[in-house]
């Protein structure tokens, strides 16, 4: 499970069935937040239920998410692996940060750095010698610099201020309206889904976009995030520097912004101090939950919280629908 502020995705591994069938549902604001745990419950059931419904499916051994907010909200990251246990037919559940999966995944469970962006955003690294570092993702209201949010907070307010004639003219303001309707009425636009993170990070692409077209307040904005961005990593590739080389992957969905926001990020990385080697992903954090459950490795396991049942389920029959959930 990837359960992220802007979609939670599943995923049922089998042994004999290679193929990945993904079913994804909206996310939800974070471990940390009021009522987080029921929230993120709410989320996982719908995205895992439908994988388990289906006929010949096997019972999972182990279900593993990575979920928003897992690192700052333990006890919630315990909570939650609990309920978990009572509403899915399985033996285990572990939670974690969706920052540890993506990095288990990105890197193949190796050391190094990754900056994961999406919504939110934050680094993972991990050093040679097992030292671990956790730098930002702090929330939409305390951090996430550079994140899919915050790009997309900064656009509206560079939209608004055009509207009031306090900045300059940009091709946001006509975005901004596209997408949320009168400018006049924004702040309740934004608050109406009841996730004002993921809204406002909606609007990171049309910055992307205006910043393609020329518009150099979306421009500035794609830079100011790039800079943050890079001091992100530089922070957690100080934090675990042993003197050995470290490789670098970014992963996350804010990736998609492509070159607008990379080749920001690239120039700002470019004078590090730090040797860091770029590296392509090996994978996404639904591989890097696949990595947790079936063969975590020591640097990750101390922030992975495990539940098990005291006779574990068998994982070879199929999944009856009418037992999955005890409400």
């Amino acid at each position: 499970m990837d359960l992220g502020k802007t979609g939670c995705r599943a995923v049922l591994w089998t042994d004999t069935d290679p193929a990945r069938t993904v079913h994804e549902v909206p996310g939800a604001p974070g471990l940390a937040t009021d009522g987080g745990v029921a929230t993120a419950r709410a989320a996982v059931r719908a995205a895992v239920l439908p994988l388990l419904e289906r006929e010949g499916s096997p019972r999972p051994a182990v279900v593993c998410v990575g979920a928003a907010g897992a690192a700052t909200a333990p006890q919630a990251a315990h909570a939650l692996a609990v309920r978990l246990l009572e509403d899915l037919p399985t033996g285990e559940v572990a939670v974690t940060s969706d920052a540890v999966t993506a990095h288990a995944g990105a890197l193949g469970g190796r050391p190094g750095v990754v900056l994961a962006v999406g919504t939110g955003c934050v680094a993972i690294g991990i050093g040679n010698d097992g030292s671990y570092a956790r730098v930002d993702g702090w929330g939409p209201w305390l951090g996430d610099e550079g994140s899919g949010a915050w790009i997309g907070t900064a656009g509206v307010r560079a939209a608004l201020r055009a509207h009031d004639g306090r900045g300059p003219d940009t091709m946001l303001l006509r975005a901004a309206a596209e997408r949320y309707g009168d400018p006049d009425r924004l702040p309740s636009a934004i608050g109406r889904e009841g996730n004002p993170a993921r809204t406002l990070a909606s609007f990171a692409p049309d910055v992307a976009r205006a910043a393609t077209a020329g518009d150099e307040a979306a421009a500035a904005i794609l830079r100011r995030a790039a800079g943050s961005l890079a001091d992100t990593v530089r922070a957690a590739a100080r934090r675990v520097d042993d003197g050995s080389d470290l490789d670098l992957a970014v992963t996350g969905g804010l990736t998609g912004l492509g070159e607008p926001l990379l080749g920001p990020l690239r120039s700002a990385l470019s004078g590090s101090p730090r040797l860091l080697t770029p590296r392509p992903p090996l994978g996404d954090p639904l591989d890097g939950a696949r990595v947790l459950a079936l063969n975590p490795p020591a640097s990750h396991e101390a922030h992975v919280v495990r539940v098990q049942r005291a006779t574990p389920t068998v994982p070879t029959p199929p999944f009856a629908p009418a037992a999955a959930v005890q409400e």
